[in-house]
């Protein structure tokens, strides 16, 4: 397949924090890697993340986005398995290949773990390089716009309910914050078993949506009569898991407040506040865990995706919107803004 010299790319400057839409040149696979065409890349808090400063930048310039589909253009030197036009979901992150536990064989538990967009150069472009280990196959009937939400916003919520939070059948769970993590926090915790699953946000609109993708109860975070109801509805026991996907001082603190006793939290959104888990004699006493969680294996994104294909897992819902590239700085406004309370925002290059 011969594709043009350059390409456009959304690139972000870290000493001017600027964004800033370029004509680069197309990158060239090296050895087990994959030049892909994207079709669609999401737009995540973590990249606006990067914007604001909450992310330091790993490199003076690097093209964002890391929620990407689409197909094989070229393939690299030693490249088995895979084929030009090939449909695939490219991993969010990639091994280094040098700490202790990569060199074991243990990459999935990479101590320096680098991640698309931030220590290397991502989607928000018409291409990118992805190593070949790390792609994920599509579903010939699963939607090449569902799919790249996979390699993160479903992916993560993923991994933070069966590997962080390890829900079990029949145990309680709560979600603070029901926006692009959230919404799939409270279906894949309905879609393992958890009863009854209650959203939490201050926003009614968001409230409504959650109870039409799957929750059992919706209540507003502001309620002063809050853990009364969560103990009315839970027979009195309060939560076995609660999952942050906000990251504020504020969400943490109720979520911890809500769990019972030996329950666990899981944080899940990202900010630079500094919650507390109160007296340690009462931590120690109440025997609750406060679990931190990233990221997902790359073995969950086929997981997912499986599931979307069977049926078992409705994303339909979750594109909120498809813009162009070359409105990117109108997609960062609407996800800062929280405009139209969306799911997730695409951008398609193409």
């Amino acid at each position: 397949m011969t594709v043009a010299p350059t390409m456009r790319a959304e690139r972000f400057y870290a000493d001017t924090k600027k964004v800033v839409l370029e004509d680069i040149p197309i990158p060239e696979p090296g050895p087990g890697e994959v030049l892909v065409k994207v079709a669609f890349c999401g737009i995540c808090h973590s990249d606006l993340s990067l914007l604001n400063g909450t992310f330091p930048a790993q490199t003076p310039v690097v093209t964002q986005g890391h929620e990407a589909s689409g197909t094989i253009a070229k393939l690299g030197p030693d490249v088995t398995g895979w084929a030009e036009g090939d449909r695939v979901v490219v991993a969010a992150g990639r091994p280094c290949l040098r700490c202790p536990n990569c060199r074991r064989g243990d990459g999935s538990n990479c101590l320096r773990i680098q991640l698309m967009a931030f220590a290397y150069d991502g989607a928000w472009a018409e291409y990118t390089v992805a190593q070949a280990a790390g792609l994920t196959r599509v579903p010939d009937n699963v939607p090449l716009e569902q799919a790249a939400i996979l390699a993160d916003a479903v992916s993560t919520p993923f991994g933070a309910v069966v590997r962080t939070g390890k829900v079990a059948v029949g145990e309680s769970v709560g979600v603070w914050g029901v926006g692009g993590v959230g919404t799939h926090i409270v279906q894949l915790a309905r879609l393992v078993g958890a009863v009854p699953v209650i959203a939490l946000d201050i926003n009614p609109a968001v409230l409504d949506r959650a109870l039409e993708i799957g929750a059992d109860y919706a209540f507003d975070t502001r309620d002063g009569a809050l853990q009364d109801k969560i103990a009315e509805v839970t027979g009195g026991r309060k939560l076995d898991v609660a999952f942050d996907a906000v990251g504020l001082k504020v969400t943490f603190e109720q979520a911890l407040e809500s769990l019972t006793s030996g329950g666990r939290l899981v944080g899940v959104g990202m900010s630079a506040e500094s919650p507390t888990v109160g007296p340690t004699a009462m931590f120690g006493l109440s025997r609750k865990q406060a679990l931190g969680h990233l990221g997902y294996q790359n073995v969950d994104i086929e997981t997912l995706a499986k599931l979307v294909s069977a049926g078992r897992l409705d994303l339909s819902r979750s594109i909120s919107e498809i813009i162009a590239l070359e409105d990117i700085h109108a997609g960062i406004e609407k996800l800062e803004r929280q405009e139209g309370n969306p799911i997730r925002i695409l951008v398609q290059p193409g």
